[in-house]
């Protein structure tokens, strides 16, 4: 794989292309980690760092984000476990879900802070200092596995947007770059959450949180008592943004959620699979198992957000295992115009791109999105809300 990359899309990776030390793509290997995941101890262990056998995360995130897991699935799989686990578990699950809500919905507009915005933010400032042993540990393995335990991921973007005050997008930029499973609704949402820009507190951090959640890991540390995270941060200053139409009110439900069944317009000749839904029980991919699946490497896109060499070697890795099933042919170029050659069937995906993409096709049939909580139009503003308006998934 790592060969293929080189070879076929090598000058659009950022770095080295080289495969995830830690994940591999596809939906066998999606499956066998779920297979593997025991939601006991869950709750207790999520926001442990390190050591790496302490910690309670599923590890499934990049089987999620590229729909080799979808969501009712993963939520389905742990009804039985011990309840407080699985509460805490389909909990985030539920994050999961209401961030794709939110980012369907606000798109573009969630490039900048939703209610706050930076006062005086420092371009070019990299507050990721690799003498600080909490900040090395963590890009070490987001370089080398492409995936960070959350509560790490939490610990960055506060150093970077609330004790550095550097620009919260650059360093969005940089996580999306290298994750696995970088999307931009929950890399966005995340960042924001944490920076304090969508939502009146900010999240500090600080050194007793790494003493309890990486224990050891300080003793490591080059600084040694020169400590710079010692005491609780002040949060970032900002400023009130305007907020963006649509965050309390969906003027348009239908828009954001897609079709709620399937819509057909012609007998389609192939299906066309997206990053957003690669897994065997894709709806339009299911529906049709004896038609040739396409895939296309969106080359003007690539070229602009420059991803690692790991992010491109997974989507290889789960395109490799997909064509051990079925015909599949995968293409380098504009989606527009490689798919518009075809009648194709396609599954809504919930980002705003594909939304632009097809409006511009004359597709033969689309087919749901496999929501665990279908957009109803109720308001975005805040997790809570939202979820308190959807109460329980039925």
């Amino acid at each position: 794989m790592e060969a293929w990359v080189q070879n076929h899309l090598g000058d659009l990776a950022s770095d080295e292309v080289a495969g995830s030390a830690a994940f591999g793509g596809g939906q066998r290997a999606a499956d066998a980690a779920l297979a593997d995941f025991d939601v006991a101890g869950y709750a207790a262990g999520r926001n442990e760092v390190l050591p790496a056998v302490a910690r309670g995360a599923s590890r499934l995130s990049p089987y999620i984000r590229h729909g080799l897991l979808q969501l009712r699935r993963v939520w389905d799989h742990v009804e039985g476990g011990p309840a407080p686990d699985v509460r805490k578990y389909r909990f985030e699950l539920l994050w999961q879900e209401y961030a794709r809500h939110w980012y369907a919905r606000l798109g573009s507009a969630t490039r900048e802070g939703i209610r706050y915005g930076q006062a005086d933010p420092a371009p070019g400032v990299d507050p990721w200092d690799p003498d600080m042993a909490c900040m090395e540990a963590n890009l070490d393995e987001l370089h080398t596995d492409g995936w960070v335990v959350n509560q790490a991921r939490m610990w960055m973007a506060s150093q970077w947007v609330v004790r550095g005050d550097a620009r919260w997008r650059d360093g969005e930029d940089r996580y999306f770059r290298h994750l696995l499973d970088g999307s931009r609704a929950a890399n966005r949402l995340g960042w924001q959450w944490t920076g304090g820009l969508s939502k009146q507190q900010h999240y500090g951090f600080s050194r007793r949180q790494v003493l309890r959640r990486a224990p050891g890991l300080c003793d490591t540390c080059k600084l040694g008592d020169d400590c710079p995270i010692v005491s609780w941060p002040d949060g970032p200053a900002r400023t009130r943004a305007d907020e963006p139409a649509g965050l309390r009110a969906d003027p348009d439900p239908a828009a954001t959620a897609g079709p709620d069944q399937v819509a057909t317009r012609l007998d389609p000749q192939a299906v066309w699979v997206t990053g957003e839904s690669l897994g065997d029980a894709d709806p339009a991919l299911a529906a049709h198992p004896g038609l040739p699946a396409l895939f296309v490497f969106d080359e003007p896109l690539l070229a602009r957000l420059q991803l690692s060499g790991k992010r491109l070697v997974f989507l290889a890795e789960c395109l490799a295992d997909l064509a051990s099933r079925r015909e599949l042919e995968v293409w380098r170029g504009r989606p527009a115009v490689v798919v518009g050659e075809r009648d194709v069937a396609v599954t809504f995906a919930p980002v705003p791109g594909f939304r632009r993409l097809a409006a511009h096709l004359d597709l033969a049939e689309v087919h749901p999105w496999p929501w665990l909580r279908r957009p109803d139009g109720q308001s975005v503003a805040s997790f809570s809300q939202w979820n308190r308006a959807g109460e329980q998934v039925r």
